[in-house]
């Protein structure tokens, strides 16, 4: 049993490291750019056919290559950023393991063509599957071409597991405005199968943003400065009203990397806490540029996740940062002690002789009787105003108050006209009811009860007795629930209801949003939401489905794309049905809302009459019983 280990063929290992450097066409994407960019590339340009599974092709006007440096830059591990261990902690550039030429070799079809300003002739190299065909001179202009064929062509199984068209070039898209963002000085532009999709001119950050994101994005941010001795901080960030309930709109880069990083984004939200809406998050664009020496980028494969040497400190830097950006454009509440307004304080003149303030009382008030002006009173003057008192009536007589030997009673046949027909007081009035209510009958009573059998705790959830102990009922995914299945029986009747807005709504997406929207357009039709295309940058809501109207058609179509921009899709029918579910998670009940006992009535019983009641769409527990057995045993 000797000889059982023995070393990787290069094609076999290059396949295995292409399973981590390019997983999907988009990796492709990326790794191209970044090796146009650290080329020295000012135009860098993108065509993709078939989101990539047929044709990948990057043209720069970089420093370009000789023939020997073309022919080694496909081998494994060659890079030209890497000398000695020490290397790795000063790199300022993208890639620089030197695995990526050489995976994309191995699983697909490459031609390369590049020149150098100072040579003649630039030359052709053809690999495919780690082999290389053919490596011939050619006149090409300076810089490098590369061309990617039939990605996964001979590893069948990695090509199955490549999602649909649309996904794949959303991934697509994600790459390249990273790569965008963070080189800003640079012409970038995407073209998807013949159409454009992004032309983005060399310029400053802000006109990346607007130009990458939309016109509308430009009034919505504030600028972010700040510089200290550990790191400087530099950007945008979204005004806190424009924040959006999903995902979407958030980078980071350290060193003109592109990062993700949980711990820093809790810093930023932290930042925002107490002006934001419930479960929204700002848009942000934040540039940290730290000594390498405290930055590891070599900690995950893809490298979009780093680790710095003192990430508590950057956190309170960032925090701060935030804080003082917002403060300084008036997005949060501040004391400006600058303020032109002089508060006048009013100052005694001594000129002026000091008088004792008088008060003239009423000797007769007694807080027992009703003041009352009869005729024949005092009047007196109190700040101003005249009040009239009845003097002090007499006592005479008062043996007139019981009644004679007939029986009749002095008071009644004394008091006066006025006094009989005054109504009963409101103190006897306000004793009356609580008897009534005392004497209903047993039907009263059950009525009374049911009305009343519902409890709402914390304004979140539904509390009910039932037979078998206390059932509890997520009042937001129990109308997830009944919404998602009013629309799954509008489906399955054929009959879509739609409500026509009176005032049209005009919504702007950046380009990646407008190729998902039209590509959702046929099935938000079918759900009752009609849009019109107004120009490349913006649709028309012309209808939203009904019984929606309290719901705005920016926030539910905003939810929607957010939902297919993370999620997988394969089918037309599950596209329907995703559709559905995203539009009940947004017109459902929110979280905080307080419900009378016939909203839950009302609710508990469309909840019971669903088909599978005891799950939201998305898979999540509506209905928790807690029996009395249960509760029985907390009281041992």
């Amino acid at each position: 049993m000797s000889n059982v280990i023995q070393l990787l063929p290069d094609s076999v290992a290059n396949q295995i490291a292409a399973g981590e450097v390019i997983q999907r066409p988009a990796s492709v994407v990326k790794e191209l750019m970044e090796n146009a960019i650290d080329a020295g590339a000012t135009d860098v340009q993108v065509i993709t056919k078939d989101a990539g599974k047929t044709l990948i092709q990057v043209i720069d006007n970089g420093c370009g290559m000789d023939e020997t440096d073309a022919r080694m830059s496909f081998e494994r591990h060659a890079t030209s950023k890497i000398r000695e261990a020490s290397d790795l902690f000063a790199l300022r550039t993208m890639g620089f393991r030197g695995e990526a030429l050489a995976s994309i070799a191995a699983i697909a079809q490459v031609e390369l063509k590049t020149r150098r300003a100072e040579d003649d002739l630039g030359v052709q190299i053809n690999i495919a599957g780690s082999q290389v065909e053919s490596q011939v001179p050619v006149q090409c202009p300076v810089g490098s071409q590369f061309c990617i064929k039939n990605l996964f062509y001979n590893v069948p199984a990695r090509r199955r597991f490549l999602k649909k068209a649309s996904t794949e070039l959303r991934h697509i898209i994600n790459e390249f405005q990273r790569v965008a963002l963070a080189n800003p000085h640079i012409a970038l532009s995407l073209l998807h199968n013949d159409v454009p999709m992004f032309s983005l001119p060399a310029g400053n950050i802000k006109q990346r943003v607007v130009n990458m994101n939309g016109k509308q994005m430009g009034s919505n941010m504030v600028p972010l400065d700040t510089d200290t001795v550990m790191v400087k901080i530099s950007g945008f960030i979204g005004k806190p009203e424009f924040a959006k309930k999903t995902m979407g709109d958030q980078f980071f880069f350290v060193n003109n990397r592109f990062m993700k990083h949980p711990y820093l984004h809790k810093a930023v939200m932290d930042a925002y806490s107490n002006i934001l809406q419930p479960e929204t998050i700002p848009a942000y664009f934040i540039f940290l540029e730290v000594d390498p020496q405290i930055v590891d980028v070599n900690i995950h494969p893809t490298k979009t996740e780093i680790k710095f040497e003192d990430e508590r400190a950057i956190w309170q830097i960032l925090n701060a940062a935030i804080r003082e950006s917002l403060g300084k454009y008036n997005m949060m509440p501040s004391i400006d002690f600058d303020t032109t307004d002089q508060v006048e304080i009013p100052v005694a003149k001594t000129e002026s002789p000091m008088v004792e303030p008088s008060v003239e009382i009423n000797p007769f008030y007694n807080p027992f009787e009703e003041e009352k002006s009869y005729g024949g009173g005092n009047d007196y003057n109190l700040g101003g105003q005249t009040a009239t008192f009845q003097s002090k009536s007499s006592t005479d007589g008062w043996e007139k108050l019981y009644g004679n030997e007939n029986g009749a009673t002095g008071i009644v046949d004394s008091m006066p006209v006025e006094m009989e027909q005054q109504p009963i007081s409101s103190f006897e009035s306000s004793h009356e009811e609580p008897v009534q209510q005392t004497i209903l009958s047993s039907g009263g009573q059950e009525e009374a009860s049911a009305s009343s059998r519902f409890f709402q705790l914390k304004n979140r959830y539904i509390l009910t007795s039932v037979k078998s102990g206390l059932m509890m009922i997520d009042q937001k995914r129990a109308h997830e629930r009944v919404v998602f299945e009013g629309f799954i029986r509008t489906l399955q009747s054929g009959a879509s209801l739609s409500q026509k807005c009176l005032f049209p709504e005009e919504l702007c997406f950046g380009p990646e949003e407008m190729a998902m929207v039209k590509e959702l357009q046929g099935d938000l039709m079918t759900l009752g939401m009609e849009l019109e295309q107004v120009n490349e940058e913006s649709f028309r809501v012309l209808s939203t489905p009904a019984g929606l109207e309290h719901v705005s058609a920016a926030e539910l179509i905003d939810g929607i794309l957010t939902d297919f921009r993370d999620g997988e899709v394969d089918v037309q029918k599950e596209l329907t049905e995703q559709v559905a579910i995203s539009i009940a998670q947004r017109a459902a009940i929110p979280y905080g809302k307080a419900l009378t006992q016939p909203e839950m009535s009302e609710l508990f019983d469309q909840l019971f009459a669903c088909q599978v009641p005891n799950f939201s769409p998305s898979g999540k527990t509506i209905i928790s019983i807690m029996d009395t057995d249960e509760m029985q045993k907390r009281f041992v």
